[in-house]
């Protein structure tokens, strides 16, 4: 017989949980991700709780004896459930059901059931694990399907026939992907059949809900992991045809160049090293994104991918709009990275300027470490010495990108003349000229043909207005 063991803190929510439930007659039972984790030794802040009938009335009878005020309690009278926030927990709570679905929606009838019921209904055999709370400290573990073993092998199982658990619900399949990544866990092998008999049923699953399973794979430790087996059970082209698109090498006369596909990946992985930022993460998905789209052959050349970070960017925008992903900063801070992941690389093979230094930092920004993280975790090559001088090469860029700024102070700058400046002094509308007099007044700074000056660069302005046949209405 095997106890859950929890921490003090806890136990006195359980203690406060158990008596709410004998004050109203229900049995209570702790269930799924929390007995998973415990046992696992992994930090959980999402607790479920199971109950021989009525779900929400035993959160309402916790959280009075919890002394909360109705802000900290939600009832879902359309799910039977009801969430309590607590300290930094959530609380949810559900009566125990029996679920039954049609062909076309992952939306369950649900009708009252016993514990197993509600076991039989959970995902895999890991998260069907539950705890019953009837006596302080002796949490016994109640396991009708060996979760407990599928545990300690670290396999993931779905405790009924798997084509029907993934066809009931096909989100479980991105579920199972998600859980195998985040715990380094291996996929049963008819589980993972089923996973691919299954996998066109995943189109009837909403974009954000895929969408929130596929960010859990990019923020676990190996997320390529995650990704090949997207790619090994099919699910990949159905969810990101983007990426199953790099796939494959080409050769032509004796020119090949490498698979895209597992240098994203490893990319992707070099990255996860370095940062948990789901957005820099993206960055790397995205970064080759329009290689196929570029990609051409130049004989006597090979293979070329000219422009490849410019389309990138629009097919960012693309990729985010179809997975319901940001449409707003995050987004534009991905085709950011995307559009400049090039620069720093034109920077090593080049003689450094102090104008591309310049404009490397004008354009970067606040975003110019993640930017260079990006670069150095684009570094691939098997050869270690190579990857050596590359690394060095980086450190030289940014050696001389901190003298410039040191020197400029070019990060986050803006020209000292802006388009209302010349609008007033030339009586224009916003328009072309507005933009082009405007460009020409940062490009000479960036150049170092002009000093960062308000009234040099109004001078300056006067002479390219001339140059549009303007004539300054306002005095200067």
């Amino acid at each position: 017989m095997t106890y859950l063991e929890v921490s003090p803190s806890e136990e006195a929510l359980f203690d406060i949980i158990r008596a709410a439930a004998e004050s109203i007659g229900q049995e209570v039972f702790v269930i799924g991700g929390f007995v998973r984790d415990r046992l696992l030794g992994i930090p959980c802040k999402d607790l479920d709780f199971v109950t021989l009938g009525d779900g929400p009335a035993l959160a309402q009878e916790v959280s009075r004896r919890l002394g909360h005020d109705a802000s900290h309690l939600s009832i879902f009278k359309t799910f039977g459930t009801a969430m309590i926030r607590y300290q930094d927990m959530e609380l949810e709570f559900v009566g125990a059901r029996k679920e039954s679905y049609s062909q076309d929606s992952r939306k369950p009838s649900v009708t009252s059931g016993t514990l197993e019921d509600d076991q039989q209904r959970r995902d895999f055999t890991i998260n069907a694990l539950a705890a019953n709370l009837k006596q302080k400290g002796q949490y016994e573990i109640i396991d009708p399907f060996d979760g407990l073993a599928d545990l300690e092998r670290g396999l993931l199982v779905t405790p009924l026939d798997p084509e029907k658990t993934f066809s009931d619900d096909p989100l479980r399949m991105m579920r199972a992907i998600r859980f195998a990544s985040q715990l380094s866990f291996d996929i049963e092998q008819e589980t993972l059949d089923g996973i691919t008999a299954m996998c066109q049923r995943i189109e009837i699953v909403s974009a954000e809900r895929v969408s929130y399973e596929l960010n859990k794979i990019i923020l676990s430790p190996v997320p390529s992991k995650g990704f090949l087996l997207l790619d090994q059970t099919g699910l990949l082209p159905l969810i990101f045809p983007e990426l199953e698109d790099m796939k494959g090498v080409d050769q032509q006369d004796g020119f090949g160049h490498k698979d895209n596909f597992y240098h994203t990946l490893q990319v992707l992985d070099n990255i996860s090293e370095a940062t948990y930022n789901l957005w820099l993460r993206w960055a790397a998905i995205m970064h080759d994104i329009a290689k196929p789209a570029t990609k051409r052959f130049e004989p006597g050349h090979g293979w070329t991918f000219h422009g490849h970070e410019v389309v990138g960017v629009r097919i960012v925008k693309k990729v985010f709009k179809r997975m319901r992903l940001p449409q707003d900063d995050k987004m534009k801070y991905v085709q950011k990275l995307v559009r400049l992941h090039l620069r720093p690389i034109a920077l090593v093979q080049d003689e450094i300027s102090d104008s591309a230094i310049r404009r490397l930092l004008f354009d970067a920004g606040d975003d110019l470490e993640d930017l260079m993280t990006l670069c150095r975790a684009d570094i691939t090559s098997k050869n270690p010495h190579r990857v050596a001088k590359y690394l060095k090469n980086y450190d030289k860029v940014m050696e001389r990108l901190k003298e410039v700024e040191e020197q400029d102070h070019l990060r986050n700058w803006q020209p000292p003349i802006s388009g209302e400046v010349i609008m007033e002094t030339f009586g224009l509308k916003p328009g072309r000229v507005v933009g082009e007099i405007k460009t020409a007044i940062r490009e000479a700074i960036l150049d170092g043909d002009l000093e960062s000056d308000y009234q040099k660069s109004f001078d300056y302005m006067i002479e390219e207005g001339k140059r549009h046949g303007l004539t300054p209405v306002k005095p200067r």
